[in-house]
């Protein structure tokens, strides 16, 4: 496993949703892209993009709420897919961090 994991990938003929989390230097990033008819339907585009970037310096505290040993990007990375997956994936992670006062920016387009 390299410095990405997917959380959520999920296709049908109307729809495709990925999400995957990823450090980008020392800053993980949260990509989402939903794509297809229903995104239409729902946004008024075809598709719709959404990102959430934890900077570095909030990260310890995820490390430790998520029992991983910090700096330990990976081990990390595969926690937070134990943690958050399934079609709410992004929102539930965005709803921890700021239930667990942790610093992120969450930044959507469509």
């Amino acid at each position: 496993m390299g410095k990405s994991i997917t959380l959520l990938h999920f296709e049908r003929e109307d729809i495709k949703v990925d999400v995957v989390a990823r450090f980008e230097e020392d800053e993980l990033i949260i990509d989402g892209y939903d794509i297809g008819k229903t995104v239409e339907e729902v946004w008024g585009d075809s598709d719709y993009e959404y990102v959430m970037t934890i900077p570095t310096d909030s990260l310890p505290p995820l490390y430790r709420l998520l029992g991983v040993e910090v700096g330990k990007p990976k081990t990390l990375l595969k926690a937070i897919a134990e943690r958050f997956h399934g079609n709410d994936c992004f929102s539930a992670l965005g709803d921890f961090l700021e239930k667990n006062n942790i610093d992120h920016k969450t930044f959507t387009w469509g």
